[in-house]
């Protein structure tokens, strides 16, 4: 297996259940060729720097996987079938991957995420404190 991550752009008048269908769509591809799916993130819309099949806007979705070369030019050929596909790309990060590091992988990027989940709540917290001692300093004068 190799490591790879793929980038696609979606037509912005897609609904949630179109995206996640086609989202649904590549994981199945992936894992009937014994990938294994590292992070799928919705990056949601965005503005593009230049129009694409007369749309200004898109939907970004990033997938990092472990698979094979068959199982991205199955991908790809959907991609290119698809017209709410506007833009892909898939880039391959490593000639080699093992299951145990792609669950390494897989559980190292749940850790950043919680850690950054923490953070933005202390942050939330933290903000949350400062209006509150800013309130009282108002009442207290």
């Amino acid at each position: 297996m190799r490591r790879y991550e793929t980038i696609y752009i979606l037509r912005p008048t897609l609904g949630e259940e179109q995206i996640n269908t086609l989202i649904d769509n590549t994981t199945k591809i992936i894992q009937s060729d014994k990938g294994l799916i590292i992070e799928s993130d919705k990056w949601g819309i965005k503005k593009l720097a230049y129009p694409i099949k007369k749309e200004t806007l898109g939907y970004y979705v990033l997938c990092d996987f472990a698979g094979t070369p068959e199982a991205v030019a199955e991908i790809e050929r959907k991609f290119r079938i698809d017209d709410s596909v506007l833009r892909y790309l898939t880039v391959k990060i490593a000639d080699a991957i093992t299951a145990e590091e792609a669950e390494t992988a897989t559980a190292e990027l749940a850790t950043r995420k919680a850690a950054a989940q923490q953070a933005s709540e202390n942050e939330q917290d933290d903000d949350l404190e400062d209006e509150s001692d800013d309130d009282s300093e108002i009442i207290e004068e």
